[in-house]
């Protein structure tokens, strides 16, 4: 589409720039803009709150827009921070979620929400430039029902920067789309946050209230079961902050470990073997360092030594040579200090998932 750049220049004034297809620009006036209801759940996220609804604002999104904040019972100044943010900005609601899990929150925030078009923020990210204005059109363009694109791990410190790099890398969780990038735009399996549209989401029962974690994959399971599309681009980015300590980091990805099987268990078309992976290492580490123990004691017992202990060490000790060694030769640009605690960064993100995978949820799950 042609436009003269004095038409170019009042509808710039007017509107927001979209994709309408490969290397083509048009312009959609802000009264053509559809409205849109922005919903993030939020719990002990006084750290980033505040930069992640900034964040929306800042998007310059031309048509109407409401951001419904969904406040669990937080140990911090989280409840303070978003009250004084929906004072400053008339756009901006507060609703409590009692229960605290995200997809109560989440159901909360859309069953209060105005607007057909949502649009999933977590507090700990933040959205990409005209993040919202092109998951509109993409919405618009492919009638499909979720759009979504990168998650573009950023840390601070070295240790969340590690985290970063193991969450974007082969070795770590990067064999998905939506961590690495490396896709075209098209159906995806699942994509990272979403922006929907809220009778697709309705006609699907929204998202399922048992599910803690996982509640992204297994309500776009439920979408592509449905018939509906769930849609991948790279040009939707948003960032997103790691946990910046080992302990939150464990602490994360046991529990995604444990529902990831849960989604498994409910949905048995699902199972994937790279879901496999990481409960299959833990067991053969476990099981490997349990023969090598044996092995030892009996040396220090002055007894003759069998081959299998001694075979037991195998499972460690090749589980660290990968890492230790992935890490090094990994071609990225870091700094010395991101690069020596990725090994450390990809062995608890590894045992932790395949611990929770293999513990699961036990009595705590819902038939």
């Amino acid at each position: 589409m042609q436009i003269r750049e004095a038409e170019r220049a009042s509808l710039v004034c007017l509107g927001i720039r979209r994709h309408v297809g490969p290397g083509t620009m048009a312009y959609m006036p802000s009264y053509l803009a559809p409205p849109v209801s922005v919903v993030i759940p939020v719990r002990n996220e006084e750290r980033y709150l505040e930069e992640s609804v900034v964040g929306v604002i800042n998007q310059g999104y031309p048509g109407l827009l409401e951001i419904i904040l969904a406040i669990a019972p937080s140990t911090d100044r989280t409840a303070e921070i978003a009250h004084h943010l929906a004072a400053q900005d008339d756009r901006i609601r507060v609703i409590d979620n009692p229960d605290g899990t995200t997809p109560k929150a989440l159901n909360l925030a859309v069953a209060v929400s105005q607007y057909d078009i949502i649009v999933r923020v977590d507090a700990h990210g933040e959205l990409g430039p005209e993040y919202i204005a092109t998951a509109v059109e993409l919405l618009e363009r492919t009638g499909a029902a979720n759009v979504g694109g990168i998650m573009d791990a950023q840390g601070y410190t070295p240790f969340e920067q590690a985290v970063a790099v193991a969450y974007t890398s082969k070795l770590g969780l990067g064999s998905s789309a939506f961590h690495q990038g490396n896709a075209p735009e098209g159906p995806a399996e699942t994509v990272f946050l979403g922006v929907f549209r809220k009778a697709d989401l309705e006609a699907v029962g929204g998202f399922c209230p048992e599910f803690d974690r996982a509640q992204d994959w297994e309500l776009n399971y439920r979408l592509r079961q449905s018939g509906r599309e769930v849609w991948f681009s790279p040009n939707l980015r948003v960032t997103y902050r790691p946990r910046s300590t080992a302990k939150a980091l464990a602490k994360q990805f046991f529990r995604t470990g444990q529902w990831r099987r849960e989604v498994m268990r409910r949905h048995r078309d699902s199972v994937s073997l790279r879901y496999l992976a990481a409960p299959i290492a833990v067991a053969g580490i476990t099981a490997g360092t349990a023969l090598g123990l044996v092995g030892a004691v009996q040396a220090a017992k002055g007894k003759t030594l069998k081959r299998w202990p001694l075979i037991g060490w195998a499972a460690p000790l090749g589980y660290a040579n990968i890492v230790g060694v992935g890490s090094a030769v990994m071609k990225r640009d870091m700094d010395p200090g991101v690069r020596a605690r990725l090994p450390l960064v990809l062995a608890i993100m590894h045992m932790s998932w395949g611990a929770g995978f293999i513990v699961g949820l036990g009595d705590r799950s819902h038939n």
